[in-house]
């Protein structure tokens, strides 16, 4: 059996895994696990993984998880070109310091965006305050700028000239928050010319192709009852 890739693209993780393999013509066989419907929680995924999350990449006999390891895996693995990745020690320290960043604040950030915002009053009918919503977005203000006057400065990507996994772990994150209807991009220039940049080094197909299904989150439908009494407290302890 070759390579497999359980994804779901509602998740910005496996958003970047799939770009990733895409772009670099990485043969796999998507394995499509859809959160919405409890998928990640059934008997059948535990035995993939334990955790039941996704994304989960099988190689063989060989099964990894955590999206950050999947992609070093892959690019390791495939030799891809190394601006995704450098074997220069500063260049790559650059890439890893950002990856290290983003698991605590970018990525935190925008997922709470997209559940306060929208899934947890659309998908789960769960209310959220004003107040809490306005937390919420006030923090993913305050990651933007990090984002933006650490990391991104004056360079045409975030570790240098070329765009690395800081970038597309980075966009795929930023692109919850525009699917639950935020304008991230208004008012930060130099963000929106980066998102520019980085779309154009994927490819505007590919991009589009592996966003359609956050764009689209404001019409989940809602989960079941059953579905619900199982995932709230997973959602809940998630977005803490």
């Amino acid at each position: 059996m070759g390579l497999e890739l359980y994804l779901d693209l509602l998740s910005q993780p496996c958003r970047a895994i799939y770009i990733f393999a895409k772009k670099n013509r990485i043969a796999f066989e998507l394995r499509t696990v859809d959160l919405r419907k409890g998928q990640h929680l059934s008997d059948a995924f535990a035995q993939v993984n334990p955790l039941q999350k996704v994304p989960v990449l099988k190689d063989g006999d060989f099964i990894l998880t955590e999206s950050v390891a999947i992609l070093l895996y892959l690019a390791r693995k495939y030799k891809v070109p190394d601006h995704w990745y450098p074997q220069d020690l500063q260049a790559c320290a650059r890439v890893d310091e950002y990856l290290a960043w983003q698991h605590t604040a970018l990525r935190r950030n925008c997922l709470r965006a997209l559940w306060h915002k929208v899934m947890l009053p659309v998908f789960l009918g769960e209310p959220v305050s004003p107040e809490m919503l306005a937390t919420t977005l006030a923090e993913l203000d305050m990651a933007l700028q990090v984002l933006e006057g650490k990391f991104l400065q004056d360079k045409a990507f975030l570790t240098g000239s070329h765009i690395s996994l800081a970038d597309l772990v980075a966009i795929t994150e930023l692109m919850h928050p525009v699917g639950a209807g935020c304008q991230v991009f208004k008012g930060r220039p130099k963000l929106a010319a980066w998102r520019q940049r980085v779309e154009a080094a994927v490819g505007e197909v590919l991009f589009q192709e592996a966003h359609e299904v956050i764009l689209k989150a404001k019409d989940s439908q809602p989960a079941d009852p059953t579905l619900k009494q199982k995932m709230l407290p997973k959602v809940l302890a998630m977005i803490q």
